[in-house]
């Protein structure tokens, strides 16, 4: 899937030209050159933009107002990649859509007010124009480190384009014109296979620190790098991260991890030394990894939920977050063996303090740390599968999850569950009845062993020796 993107992205760039150019008058916009081109000419075309989309556009003119698609969905049909979806920016304001759309419509968010317009389970986001930087405004908000807290100036689009993070998600389209415009170079980035922010970095990331994740997954998804004054502040912000709500931060992770380019993603992410922020445990335990364990067992996860992704198969938050927190559960239950508790409420004890520190970083929602507890506690069960248990083992509803999860510790080096792996992949493969007697046939063995490794303890510090960038 990457690659396809990646081979759409280079066709595009070479036809991306301009059109014209003007000059704008503004107080912030004097002497700059607005480029716009033809949508058609840059493989933009009404059949790839989802009908509501272009509904809500044109019922906002119709209403009188102006009406564009703007960020991801114009970037994405610019590169040859069909999006997925659509954000509308108007001259209305968030009561003047409400009236439009009526029961269609649902305002959202304190931060920033937006407009939901929903057409059966599609949602077309739609926002006003965003105003000047005036932080004395009561509507706009800055707390003491720089961080926008609340923005709800509205202006113009001559304004709204320097409120934008990215000069490649800066691009406006109007479909009634058939015409993109371009106030910040964004088609020039594309070319250059560059995410660079508008405005000063140093700024922008203090005022959302967010912004720097997202700069690592559209690095990541496209294959683009940073421009060098995008990347510079990140080593120093990073931990302005930190102050990012938690549940904010559990829907930036998966974006990150889910977005087809996982393991793109994670290498950046502890090339700029921001997965520390999101996996903190993890973090420590890759700092003190032994033959390369955890981070191999943490690269085949991602590979599968990349090739996942690839197949358009579903894929599991809980899956994603078992798989990063393995190892920090699994030294936290070597402590609590030794301090006497039996197996399975070393495992449970250990769950609890790992699904709780983590929690504080990314709010898990209690269904998937339900899910992750299931998926962990079947990996000490699915050894126990004489007779009966390995059909009631299969009705569990986690079973699939915890085989697969096995299937990744296989392919991370850990060759002792092998048969394990390979009698449930074959017993999946049988009728009822061969299920039956394929389970009666087993012998009531010892439960595997676990290679033991050094360094197991996940509260120790960092070696000094580390370095995030191996």
């Amino acid at each position: 899937m990457i690659k396809r993107i990646f081979n759409a992205i280079s066709r595009r760039l070479a036809r991306i030209t301009p059109e014209q150019t003007r000059e704008v008058k503004g107080d912030e916009l004097v002497g700059t050159n607005v480029q716009t081109y033809s949508g058609h000419q840059q493989g933009i075309h009404h059949r790839l933009i989802a009908k509501p989309a272009l509904d809500t556009v044109f019922s906002l003119k119709r209403a009188g107002y102006d009406a564009y698609l703007v960020g991801g969905a114009v970037r994405d049909l610019m590169l040859g990649i069909e999006p997925k979806d659509f954000d509308i920016v108007t001259n209305a304001s968030p009561d003047q859509v409400k009236k439009v759309f009526r029961h269609r419509c649902q305002l959202i968010g304190r931060r920033f007010r937006l407009a939901h317009v929903r057409y059966g389970r599609l949602v077309i986001e739609v926002a006003t124009f965003r105003g000047g930087q005036d932080d004395s405004d009561p509507a706009r908000q800055v707390d003491e480190s720089g961080r926008l807290v609340r923005d709800n100036v509205y202006g113009t689009m001559d304004e709204d384009v320097w409120r934008r993070d990215f000069t490649i998600n800066a691009l406006y389209y109007d479909p009634k014109r058939d015409q993109v415009i371009d106030y910040v170079a964004g088609h020039a980035d594309l070319q250059a296979g560059q995410i660079a922010l508008i405005g000063d970095p140093w700024v922008r990331y203090r005022e959302d620190p967010v912004r720097m994740i997202r700069a690592v997954r559209f690095a990541a998804k496209l294959g683009f790098n940073l421009a060098p004054t995008t990347e510079a502040p990140i080593a120093e912000l990073g931990s302005l991260l930190k102050e990012v709500s938690n549940a904010r931060m559990f829907d930036e992770v998966l974006k990150l991890f889910h977005s087809g380019a996982a393991i793109i993603v994670f290498e950046k992410l502890r090339h700029y030394d921001l997965f520390k922020h999101l996996f903190p445990l993890t973090d420590d335990v890759l700092a003190t990894e032994s033959e390369h364990f955890p981070r191999q067992f943490v690269m085949a996860a991602l590979q599968s939920t990349d090739r996942r992704i690839a197949e358009d198969k579903p894929v599991n938050p809980a899956f994603l977050f078992a798989a990063m927190l393995w190892e920090p559960m699994m030294q936290a239950r070597q402590d609590y063996l030794a301090e006497g508790l039996s197996p399975q409420d070393a495992m449970y004890a250990a769950a609890g303090d790992v699904l709780n520190i983590q929690c504080s970083h990314t709010a898990v929602p209690k269904r998937f740390t339900a899910q992750i507890r299931d998926i962990w506690n079947l990996q000490f069960r699915l050894h126990k599968r004489f007779g009966d248990r390995a059909a009631t083992l299969r009705a569990h509803p986690r079973f699939r999850a915890a085989y697969d999860f096995i299937g990744i510790r296989v392919a991370a080096g850990e060759t002792e569950l092998t048969e394990l792996f390979d009698w449930w992949t074959e017993y999946q493969d049988k009728d009822a009845l061969e299920q039956v007697r394929f389970a009666h046939d087993v012998k009531k063995g010892a439960k595997p062993r676990r290679h033991k490794r050094s360094n197991r303890n996940f509260y120790r510090k960092k070696s000094d020796q580390f370095n995030a960038h191996d």
